[in-house]
């Protein structure tokens, strides 16, 4: 009994060793489906972003520039040959006039080589443009192919859907609040809109000084009408010593500056030079914050003779008061000077305002003087700019990148305020670091990164 019970364990013992293991089972997965080449996507997708760097509105607008600069100067130079026709002596007058001519003439063949120059530009520009555009349709349809699950095209769906539910909802929203601005006796009207950009240049220095300031003088010398003025901070984004004159919006265009610079001081900076980049042209006489003082100085172009008038105890100065938004504040932007139909404003704030805006009207004279102040609630590192026209304080805001909006107004005929202006300026560059109001043609010269941008404002 024994012999067999051992016999029946070696039996089994034996079996035991012999048994193989337990294997893993695999499975193989087959997919019917092609493979979605992403290469193919992401070189699509670099293309597209190549071509959106490509085609910007700074083109375009800077062929209407030309346009408006040759507009503007041809019918200058048709009055000063019709001018030399009837009063032409044959003698010192004539040679004199013909001089005029010919300057004039030399300007027009530069402004209008730059346009061909430009033009030929953006004409290969759209040939190229419009092949690669085909390329990526056809690389898109393409595409289309491996969505089995038709996702894009509901997506297209749902994003047709949203744009006519936006459209609905606005035209019943449409009659809701006017932002028409009822003030004080404008001859123009009510300010309703803006309008451009109209011209778009960066002039003489494209690139090189990023603050400064420009536009016409309200109130010029006869002959000096079409005129324009530049000052860019040459030291260090913050201090200028000079202001540049053009005779004309073409030269100015065209980078043509005569008769130049007109120098406050041979040092930069230094007592009584430029402070900041919102500064004004009026009579002659450039305004602008004196450096290192809580004050305003006036630089008579004339005399080149500079008077000052200090603005009240507790002023904000040297970069503690500036304009700012989000992401950042624009440095030495502590006074903005404004000019409009009545003359020359400054607008600054003061710590026993608590960081609001404060209005001066400044008075002609040398040295100037302050006449009348006003006292807003509008807190002025919320706003990124400032400009006057008809009596009425605007101020800006930033949006994003490519909008400002004119959201407040300060009457000083009535001393109503109002934060829902609402009005929009389509902006060319991130930044606008001066705004300067022309009564002469109801022009807004902007200064932006370094680029020379006007837009036309509306009233009615």
């Amino acid at each position: 009994m024994k012999l067999c019970v051992i016999i029946l364990l070696c039996a089994l013992f034996t079996l035991t060793q012999q048994a193989t293991p337990r294997e893993h089972c695999v499975c193989d997965l087959t997919n019917s489906e092609t493979v979605f080449p992403y290469e193919k996507l992401s070189a699509v997708d670099d293309n597209v972003s190549k071509c959106n760097n490509n085609i910007i509105p700074q083109k375009a607008l800077e062929i209407e520039s030309l346009l408006l600069g040759l507009e503007r100067r041809l019918p200058q130079l048709q009055e000063d040959v019709s001018v030399l026709e009837r009063e032409d002596d044959g003698e010192l007058y004539g040679t004199l006039s013909l001089q005029v001519i010919e300057n004039e003439l030399t300007a027009i063949k530069q402004l209008i080589d730059k346009l061909n120059i430009t033009t030929r530009g953006n004409q290969r520009l759209t040939t190229d443009t419009t092949e690669q555009l085909e390329d990526l349709r056809a690389e898109m349809q393409e595409l289309e192919k491996y969505d089995t699950m038709q996702v894009v095209k509901k997506q297209q769906a749902n994003k047709r859907l949203t744009k006519d539910l936006n459209q609905c909802r606005t035209g019943l929203h449409s009659t809701s609040q006017s932002t028409q601005l009822q003030h004080g006796i404008c001859p123009h009207g009510e300010f309703l809109n803006i309008t451009g950009p109209r011209v778009y240049t960066a002039g003489e220095y494209p690139g090189s000084y990023m603050y400064g300031a420009w536009g016409r003088d309200p109130k010029p010398e006869a002959g000096k009408e079409n005129w324009y003025w530049l000052v860019m901070m040459t030291s260090g984004n913050k201090y200028s010593n000079y202001v540049r004159l053009y005779s004309s919006l073409s030269s100015l265009i065209v980078g043509v500056s005569v008769p130049g610079n007109v120098l406050i001081h041979t040092s930069n900076p230094t007592t009584n030079t430029i402070q900041g980049p919102n500064v004004v042209l009026y009579g002659e006489a450039l305004y602008y914050n004196c450096y290192n003082q809580d004050a305003v100085c006036r630089f008579n172009l004339t005399t080149k003779t500079v008077t000052t008038v200090r603005l009240p105890k507790g002023t904000r100065f040297n970069s503690k008061g500036n304009f700012c938004h989000l992401d950042e504040c624009y440095p030495f932007t502590d006074l903005d000077l404004a000019t409009d139909e009545s003359g020359v404003w400054v607008i600054y704030t003061t710590t026993q305002d608590f960081g609001n805006l404060v209005l001066s009207k400044l008075e002609e004279g040398a040295p100037p003087t302050l006449s009348q102040t006003w006292h807003t609630s509008v807190y002025k590192q919320a706003v990124t700019n400032t400009f006057m026209a008809c009596g009425v304080l605007y101020a800006t805001r930033y949006v994003d990148k490519e909008t400002e909006e004119i959201f407040y107004s300060f009457d000083t005929s009535t001393g109503v305020e109002k934060f829902n202006i609402g009005i929009f300026i389509k902006k060319m560059s991130p930044n606008i670091y001066a705004l300067n109001y022309s009564p002469v043609d109801q022009m807004l010269h902007a200064y932006c990164n370094s680029k020379m941008v006007s837009y036309k404002m509306l009233f009615g």
